[in-house]
């Protein structure tokens, strides 16, 4: 039984670093842009095909890598310019629908590119294999780098957003951007960077998450509820809040899942507690951000009216 948890709370941690890579662009998005985008998981998806098209092309996992996140930066560009950019000024309303079209229109485009079979990424050799962690329980080395990378990527979100001007900008746009826009700062420029990045780290994890999943064009809109239950939990604009939400949603959709109809035996029936089980597991996320919207209606880090 221990090793079980033990095995889920890592499966949960990998989930979140994921959920983070995708939720840290999404909030800074909505937190200064004020722009619902629903099209954020389909940056996901395009980081794994990118991902999957410059692999094969190399021959390497690696190179594969360090061409997608470039191309990453020219989709976000182009996406802020022609898509976003006439957005700003528009309700909520019209950006859901015409985020949601973007969606369609994407999806379709994807299948045109690439066809509707699902595609796969070879995992790099040195990250193959399992490491052991304690008595017979093995864990994944390529889902470990997936943990380090996402450690480090919050590490240098945190440095940027807490000690560099552009950290300073994105703080202050996230508390006030009509005083930024006052103070003479290219508020059109600072949404192109914030959108920018969030395309940037949506598709890194597509790409990191491609190798232990098979690339399809239903793969953005999995993650998207998530990503935006973990910046409501966080706090909209909160780069410490979609860390820490991410983490909570991931362990307790992870590790829930798994004991919950466990736990539900000592209760019931077998058959019972599985039937229960089932149908209970997907609710904890949103018990979850209940509860803390309840206590803390701001989210955990959000800033209060």
């Amino acid at each position: 039984m221990t090793n079980l948890f033990v095995l889920q709370l890592l499966n949960g941690v990998q989930l979140g670093v994921l959920l983070f890579l995708i939720s840290a662009g999404l909030t800074l998005v909505f937190g200064i842009m004020d722009v619902i985008n629903l099209a954020h998981g389909v940056l996901y998806m395009v980081g794994a095909y990118l991902i999957a098209t410059f692999a094969a092309a190399t021959g390497s996992f690696w190179w594969g890598l360090l061409l997608t996140l470039p191309a990453a930066v020219v989709v976000g560009l182009v996406i802020e310019a022609v898509v976003m950019r006439r957005l700003y000024a528009r309700s909520h309303l019209d950006q859901v629908l015409a985020t949601f079209g973007l969606v369609m229109m994407a999806n379709e485009a994807v299948k045109m590119i690439w066809g509707t079979s699902p595609l796969s990424v070879p995992m790099p050799e040195i990250l193959s294999g399992s490491v052991p962690l304690m008595g017979p329980l093995k864990y994944p080395v390529y889902r470990i780098a997936i943990i380090v990378a996402g450690l480090a990527v919050a590490l240098g979100l945190f440095v940027m957003v807490n000690y560099t001007r552009v950290g300073m900008l994105l703080r202050a746009g996230a508390s006030n951007r009509d005083t930024v826009s006052a103070l003479g700062v290219d508020i059109n420029r600072l949404f192109a960077i914030v959108f920018t990045l969030g395309a940037t780290l949506a598709c890194l994890a597509g790409a990191l998450v491609a190798p232990i999943l098979s690339v399809d064009t239903g793969m953005g809109e999995s993650v998207l509820i998530l990503t935006f239950v973990v910046v409501v939990i966080g706090g909209i604009g909160s780069i410490k809040g979609a860390f820490l939400g991410a983490l909570l949603v991931a362990v307790v959709d992870t590790v829930g899942g798994v004991f919950g109809p466990i736990l539900l035996r000592s209760v019931l029936d077998p058959s019972a507690a599985g039937q229960a089980g089932r149908v209970l597991a997907p609710m904890l996320v949103y018990i979850l951000m209940a509860v803390i919207l309840f206590a803390r209606p701001a989210g955990l880090f959000g800033k209060t009216a």
